[in-house]
């Protein structure tokens, strides 16, 4: 039986709900999402989270970028996850889990957990940098869920995929993947869609590149 960090919809999101990304400056993540999902969360077992929209269950959701690429990642058939068997990703990440509070703070012990389980990388504080908050609450998979969106710049890491019999990829350019996500048939995931179409990645690459 697994648990999962779950945070009541309306704390969240007690006016309008959004939809896309909500592009935000780490300060300003931490004062409207962060801070009360820490305070009003808690652990539920994810079997009854999955089928109850009145919880959002907050997701790190990690690009894993090298200045004006990022790591895709194609979704296998082995995966538990049906819903996204065949999806192409750019994000790296999954369910906040009990563990995760024995490591330093919530969200940020719960990415590199994340990191760590799904790729090969150095055994180093990660340059994370927050981007902002994901939601889509069209698809079964996006009403429960909500994406804490994260950046790690990769330019000077060693990085591969650890769990080659889930998932297969490399690193791409971001204009050719926005390109594609703007396609009628684009093969993403919704939040990997949404965020790509948003440019916010693009953006904080080129801030890298001319610094």
């Amino acid at each position: 039986m697994e648990f999962v960090w779950v945070v009541p919809r309306q704390i969240l999101f007690p006016e309008a709900t959004p939809h896309g990304l909500i592009a935000l400056e780490p300060q300003e993540l931490e004062e409207r999402y962060l801070a009360p999902a820490r305070e009003h969360g808690f652990f539920i077992e994810r079997r009854y989270a999955e089928s109850h929209p009145e919880f959002k269950q907050p997701i790190p959701y990690v690009a894993v970028c090298r200045e004006d690429s990022v790591l895709c990642l194609t979704r296998l058939s082995t995966q538990g996850e049906k819903r996204l068997h065949g999806k192409r990703s750019i994000g790296v990440g999954g369910h906040i889990n009990p563990c995760d509070l024995d490591h330093g703070e919530l969200f940020s012990s719960a990415c590199s957990r994340e990191l760590h389980e799904e790729l090969v990388l150095p055994e180093i504080e990660l340059p994370l940098t927050p981007v902002g908050l994901l939601n889509d609450d069209t698809t079964a998979v996006g009403a429960v869920h909500v994406g804490l969106v994260y950046r790690l710049d990769a330019t000077a890491l060693e990085v591969s995929i650890r769990e080659t019999s889930a998932m297969a990829g490399d690193f791409e350019s971001l204009a050719s993947l926005h390109a594609l996500a703007t396609t009628p048939e684009s093969p993403f995931e919704t939040w990997s869609n949404l965020l790509l179409r948003s440019g916010a990645l693009e953006n904080e690459s080129n801030i890298k590149v001319n610094a």
